[in-house]
């Protein structure tokens, strides 16, 4: 009941179905899923320690705003850890490991092929994210890994945006699949190569995508300001 409570919460913030400053109501969170108070509770806390919500005094918790500030911190650090597990993962990574990640990029074709709704997108965007923890895993630093998945938990609701704004699902796969095959290489500079530039695209892709909502809205005020509303 924990685990459900918290991946429907966090559901809802990476899918932009709770919005960023949404002030998040236990009472209202208990009727929508049905549980009882504690687990939506928990599932605060814990969403609140993977930096998806935070809380404030005497109002409770709510939704975190995701800016662009925000967006380059977390991805720049990320590219860091994600190369640095890369490389160590390359040097100790078995067959049988090589053949977990290629079965994660198989199965984000094949939620592709066979469920294109919201529900399936976001189980493929959840398994393109567990081909970067596995490969964070098999570097052999449990630190490292409980670091690179912090990060990959407030680059959810980033990539989300990019997918779903751009359509580059495709893209993703290419790149994941690119990625797995020169780690199956035991190519370092590639693989390292591949990572980099993966997550540099998607950074810059959020980034357009951020500055496009923004030439929107001063668009929108301006005319608003215009016609005196």
């Amino acid at each position: 009941m924990r685990q459900t409570t918290y991946e429907a919460i966090k559901a809802m913030i990476v899918t932009g179905q709770l919005a960023p400053g949404r002030r998040l109501i236990e009472l209202e969170l208990v009727e929508q899923l049905q549980v009882t108070r504690t687990p939506v509770r928990e599932a605060l806390n814990r969403l609140e320690r993977d930096g998806l919500v935070i809380e404030r005094p005497r109002t409770g918790f709510a939704v975190v705003h995701f800016n662009e500030t925000m967006l380059r911190n977390v991805f720049d650090i990320r590219a860091v850890l994600d190369e640095h597990a890369t490389r160590l993962a390359i040097t100790r990574i078995t067959d049988d490991e090589v053949e977990v990640l290629r079965g994660l990029v198989a199965e984000c074709k094949r939620l592709a092929s066979n469920d294109p709704s919201p529900r399936g997108r976001l189980k493929e965007l959840q398994t393109g994210l567990e081909i970067h923890r596995s490969i964070a895993q098999f570097s052999g630093n449990p630190m490292l890994a409980d670091m690179l998945n912090g990060l990959l938990e407030k680059c959810q609701i980033y990539v989300w945006m990019e997918l779903t704004q751009f359509n580059d699902w495709q893209q993703a796969r290419d790149e994941h699949h690119a990625i797995v095959e020169a780690i199956a290489a035991r190519d370092v500079e590639m693989a390292c190569r591949e990572a980099r530039q993966h997550i540099n695209q998607s950074r810059d892709g959020i980034l357009k995508m951020m500055n496009l909502q923004r030439d929107f809205r001063d668009l929108y005020k301006q005319k608003s300001d215009d016609a005196g509303l």
